[in-house]
């Protein structure tokens, strides 16, 4: 489940209607992302996570903070 992509979303004002069409995915689609019945695509979950400002891994609850660190290959 994509632990913090509702709360996201309703953030920024965005429908699950809007979301799924900005994906080019089914509004239950989009849906079942956010309750986890449903895998994202690798690409969607980037694509998000660059919408929101957010990285991927706080996106899927991984990290506690929005705005996480990114690591580095060094």
């Amino acid at each position: 489940m994509l632990e913090h992509l509702r709360g996201l979303r309703e953030d920024a004002d965005k429908s699950q209607k809007e979301m799924a069409e900005w994906l080019h995915v089914h509004q239950t689609t989009y849906s079942g992302y956010e309750l986890g019945t449903c895998n994202i695509p690798v690409a969607s979950l980037i694509k998000l996570a660059r919408l929101f400002g957010t990285s991927t891994d706080y996106l899927l609850g991984r990290s506690a903070e929005r705005n996480g660190m990114m690591l580095s290959a060094e």
